[in-house]
């Protein structure tokens, strides 16, 4: 199993949970990063069900926010399915504006996703 810097994986059974070292997620490297982790969860170790839980952050860059339509994308390629859960309420209105909420599944926690997925 591949090393993450970024993000935490658990595994709860067939489901991948996924949750963000950083509060916030700005820097262009550091975005890079966990989009590859990200990445490697679906095509090297054929992950096929993916909560993205979002408790700890605080603050997403748009750029951020673009890693994760790529993907979403790359979920959808490889057949999995993505859900995101505990997005705070300030991060969650950036998803609304941006019609994100139309793209990603959203559950309010984590509990709420696992019964879902």
């Amino acid at each position: 199993m591949a090393t993450h810097r970024r993000i935490k994986v658990n595994q709860s059974g067939q489901v991948t949970v996924v949750t963000f070292n950083d509060s916030k997620i700005i820097d262009e490297q550091e975005i890079q990063e966990f989009g590859q982790e990200l990445y490697d969860l679906v095509e090297r170790e054929d992950r096929k069900k993916i909560i993205l839980n979002f408790g700890n952050v605080e603050f997403l860059s748009s750029a951020a926010l673009g890693k994760l339509i790529g993907f979403d994308k790359r979920v959808k390629q490889h057949g999995a399915e993505l859900m995101l859960s505990n997005i705070r309420p300030e991060i969650y209105e950036v998803f609304a504006i941006t019609k994100l909420t139309k793209l990603f599944e959203i559950k309010d926690d984590e509990a709420d996703a696992l019964a879902a997925i």
